[in-house]
């Protein structure tokens, strides 16, 4: 897999071993109710490998069985059997199967044009505590039926509980952990401003050491990594909306430059900030 940022271009290699079921929103009508674009269970063996570069919608990964690893806040991570992964949309993602034996999963591709809320946002966790399992069986049970009587009722009601599933494991600070809860809505609403890990946790009433322990406990990141992601939702949202000049952008994302800004948007979304703004 290429290192450089400017490597990434969409990939799609599945190799002579591995095994795919997918079903697509063209064929399953149903699938349209919750927006999403495709779903499916892979057995997948090296080389496997996506890259989606600028992905339409949000992104679910259920492990059962197997390692691989997966792009995610421009870093790699290793999945293993019991995790499921979350990816925004519109920020680079990338999956491949890492070693002989099979690595199975299932998954649920969205399509959220950008006037949407996406299932998973920016205050999701990146890898929740959740049970991979339970999302693994309602894609399974999809497709039994989808392979069997084919009844667009089941189907509908089968999708209803994948996505209510889904949305549910998106949903942040699931344990209700207050001072963390509230400190990132605090956050949230003065992104301009300098944050410091010390201020961080003052303001949560914690030591520093104990705040990344939460942070990493319900969301998968530290502190200062979950600011990075606050920091670039905003950014995307304020790219697709307005002609601002990246100056502008920065400073009402908290960076004192364009240049740094930008160094960070690529590392994170997987494009330049006008590059992401052409594209849109």
């Amino acid at each position: 897999m290429p290192r450089a940022m400017d490597c990434w271009t969409e990939t799609t290699i599945d190799g002579p071993r591995t095994r795919r079921w997918v079903v697509e929103e063209r064929e399953c009508a149903e699938l349209r109710t919750h927006r999403m674009a495709r779903l499916g269970m892979d057995e997948a063996r090296r080389p496997y490998r996506r890259v989606r570069v600028s992905p339409a919608g949000s992104f679910v990964l259920a492990c059962t069985g197997g390692e691989g690893r997966i792009l995610l806040d421009g870093r790699w991570q290793r999945v293993r059997p019991g995790m499921v992964c979350l990816a925004p949309p519109r920020v680079l993602n990338a999956f491949e199967a890492t070693s002989r034996e099979p690595w199975c999963f299932a998954w649920v591709r969205y399509d959220e044009p950008s006037f949407v809320v996406p299932v998973v946002g920016a205050a999701s966790p990146v890898m929740p505590a959740a049970q991979a399992a339970e999302l693994a069986c309602l894609v399974d049970g999809i497709r039994r039926e989808w392979e069997g009587g084919r009844e667009a009722r089941m189907i509908h009601h089968w999708l209803e509980l994948l996505h209510g599933t889904i949305r549910r494991i998106a949903q942040p600070w699931r344990s209700q952990e207050p001072r963390v809860a509230l400190l990132w809505t605090e956050v949230e609403k003065d992104l301009r401003r300098d944050w410091t890990l010390a201020e961080l946790a003052h303001r949560s009433h914690c030591s520093p050491e104990h705040l990344r322990r939460l942070c990493l406990r319900e969301i998968g990141r530290s502190p200062m990594q979950h600011l990075t992601c606050l920091r670039m939702e905003l950014a995307r949202r304020l790219l697709e909306a307005g002609n601002d000049k990246l100056e502008v952008v920065a400073a009402e994302v908290g960076y004192a430059n364009a240049a740094i800004f930008s160094r960070v948007f690529k590392r994170w979304v997987g494009v330049a900030p006008g590059e992401y703004r052409g594209g849109v």
